[in-house]
């Protein structure tokens, strides 16, 4: 059997190691540190643990970094990285660099149950959700991981569909034990699984990105078939009885495809369904995906959209695409094929 990895767990669960090891109950903030501050690659490098610790450790674990299997760079500079993940399978991880700002999207499952019309990794279908370690994998084992100033969890898979892997990755993220972030360098991306979703607004601090993708139930089905489950009417609801006008953003994600959600009417009717909230409407272009029959917008009809929200008070920008020519941008995502 292979070792289990120390990446990915929790202070909590490092010190129910240590008391099950028979080790100083500190030793679970040295092997914290060592992981997530330092960056080790090996329990033999957390050298202020004693010999003897380190070789009860190595009997059943491992640090649990693994480097990507392949890179991919695009000619904007947007870099995309292949992971090894159980059961011999991959998943793929984003590096964004934008001026002052680098940007990691991560990713929570092997492909995905929502099977969004648009999404290639919808479309690959669903084989298991990322443990905390897989998923902290990507963050510590891109080159680049030192450069970092935000994450979103925005790849392959619905977070809120993994969420006890997803909060042991955010307490990580955001624990003085761990990278100490701020949550408001985090934004975690739904379709809106309303259970998920509730824990998320209660328990975390961390920013929100909603995908809506029309504010009419019946189209949005067409296109996000968790409506069925999960009408963006309730989600909407939901969000209302939180305050988001302070460190916590919320967010809603909106891909226009020509002539069926990109006119005045759906605008209109967006803006309608987002009243009373203090929000942002990214507006992002259609990247066309095989066997898809989704037409792409014009860029004059999605600055119209976003000047009719702005018009509305509803803070709305067109989000720059990156890494298409890699297959990297939004919704393009998916390993099926590695």
């Amino acid at each position: 059997m292979p070792n289990i990895p120390l990446t990915g767990k929790t202070e909590e669960e490092l010190r129910a190691l240590a008391k099950e090891l028979d080790l100083p109950p500190f030793t679970a903030r040295q092997i914290a540190s060592w992981l997530y501050k330092k960056n080790v690659s090996s329990i033999d490098a957390m050298t202020n643990i004693s010999l003897s610790g380190r070789e009860k450790l190595k009997k059943k674990h491992e640090a649990g970094k693994l480097s990507p299997r392949r890179r991919m760079e695009s000619t904007d500079g947007t870099l995309k990285y292949l992971f090894p993940v159980s059961g011999n399978k991959f998943i793929e991880t984003v590096y964004i660099p934008d001026k002052e700002r680098a940007t990691l999207c991560v990713s929570t499952q092997v492909g995905c149950k929502m099977n969004c019309r648009f999404c290639m990794t919808g479309k690959q279908g669903f084989t298991a959700g990322l443990s905390s370690a897989e998923i902290m994998n990507q963050i510590l084992s891109v080159p680049e991981n030192e450069t970092l100033t935000n994450i979103v969890f925005m790849g392959m898979g619905e977070p809120l569909d993994n969420v006890e892997a997803l909060f042991k990755s955010l307490e990580i993220l955001t624990s003085d034990y761990g990278f100490g972030w701020s949550p408001k360098r985090i934004t975690v991306s739904t379709v809106g699984l309303i259970p998920g979703l509730k824990r998320f607004l209660a328990e975390s601090q961390c920013h929100l990105a909603v995908s809506v993708h029309s504010p009419f139930p019946e189209e949005r089905l067409s296109l996000v078939p968790a409506e069925k489950a999960y009408p963006i009417g309730k989600v909407v609801e939901l969000i209302k009885q939180y305050d988001f006008s302070h460190q916590r953003r919320v967010s809603f994600e909106y891909i226009l495809f020509g002539g069926v959600n990109d006119d005045s009417v759906h605008a209109r009717a967006l803006a309608n369904l987002l009243h009373g909230i203090p929000c942002r409407v990214n507006l992002i272009k259609y990247h066309a995906i095989p066997n898809v029959d989704l037409p792409a917008t014009q860029i004059e009809k999605m600055a119209s959209f976003r000047d009719y929200l702005s018009s509305r008070g509803i803070i709305s920008t067109i989000r720059a695409s990156r890494g298409e020519d890699i297959l990297a941008a939004c919704g393009m995502l998916s390993a099926k094929e590695n």
